[in-house]
């Protein structure tokens, strides 16, 4: 693995000199950005996403139309679909895939909230439910346009690993996923769980496998098991978590991404994060999100790959272009 330097990033290492030139006069033809909240920096990223490109994972945040279930110490920020909009222009991306957050709990109407919003054509989402979920609620969610669940284990207020298999045999008929939040260790644990689901499977931020560890860890092993057996899914968000090295670059998570790239192509979706609760929260410090994307052209070999990992892989696993909520 070559270290990457802010020259070989943000020039475009491997690119053609004809992409390079069509990129830079695309990208001059734009206006500059308006300031984006919860982002650091102002510049666009180093290439120009492919139309149709999507953002699969942020999360909106409005506790004043949508009271957190729970008070917490830290509260997030107010972080809406207008706020979203602002990136959206800033990195040229088109759609968006609004993940309900753990401090929402099991209450969906915020995420359903954005996703009528910005309109399911451009929209998709991601629901926690708790396991007395009826079959009508999971249909109104559907018509909403959720097309997954999501277990947090990383943080209490969502529903624990026990649920799921048999809420992933409650999904399967809509054609949803299952996606999954765990530490690396948790992965490992967790395992025979997470095997022959009845539905697809997908990994939050790259397992959260330990930049200091990388591709050297089990659970990177363990998650391209899972993605060989046919029906996993990983994405490549999240650079910044479990990231020693740290910004702009994150090198060593950086190289975790690199190879999930380029080991299974057909299976990476890619994510913002947006709006970094970790960071919210002064966890880790506020990362750029062009600088994020940008990184995705030293990860992927070539423009092809960028436009499957943007927008082909995407379109298939939230039905976006197929008519399909799911890759069976």
């Amino acid at each position: 693995m070559h270290a990457i330097t802010r020259r070989t990033l943000f020039a475009g290492a491997g690119a053609t000199a004809l992409a390079a030139t069509t990129t830079a006069t695309a990208r001059a033809a734009r206006p500059a950005p308006e300031p984006t909240p919860f982002s650091v920096g102002s510049n666009r990223p180093s290439f120009v996403p492919p139309h149709g490109s999507v953002d699969s994972h942020i999360h909106i945040f409005e506790p004043e139309r949508f009271p957190y279930p729970s008070p917490t110490a830290t509260p997030p920020p107010r972080a809406t679909v207008a706020d979203y909009r602002l990136l959206q222009a800033r990195l040229g991306t088109e759609k968006a895939v609004i993940v309900t957050p753990s401090n929402y709990a099991t209450d969906n109407r915020c995420t359903l909230d954005a996703i009528a919003q910005i309109g399911q054509h451009h929209a998709r989402g991601i629901a926690v439910v708790a396991g007395s979920v009826s079959d009508a609620e999971l249909q109104q969610l559907h018509a909403g346009g959720i097309r997954g669940i999501r277990f947090n284990l990383t943080r209490p207020g969502g529903a624990g690993a026990e649920l799921i298999r048999p809420l992933a045999a409650r999904v399967a008929d809509l054609g949803w996923h299952v996606q999954i939040h765990m530490t690396a260790e948790g992965i490992l644990e967790n395992l025979q769980l997470l095997e022959d689901l009845p539905v697809d499977l997908v990994i939050d931020h790259m397992g959260r496998i330990p930049g200091a560890v990388g591709t050297s860890h089990p659970t990177y092993t363990a998650i391209l098991g899972l993605v060989e057996q046919g029906h996993t899914w990983v994405k490549v968000s999240g650079v910044y978590h479990e990231s020693v090295s740290g910004p702009p670059l994150y090198e060593d998570r950086s190289a975790i991404g690199r190879a999930f790239v380029n080991a299974a192509p057909e299976r990476v979706v890619w994510g913002s994060d947006w709006p970094h609760p970790t960071a919210s929260r002064g966890e880790v410090p506020m990362p750029n999100d062009a600088d994020m994307l940008s990184l995705l052209k030293y990860w992927a070999p070539n423009h092809g790959v960028i436009h499957r990992v943007l927008v082909d892989n995407p379109n298939t696993l939230y039905g976006f272009t197929t008519g399909r909520h799911g890759a069976r």
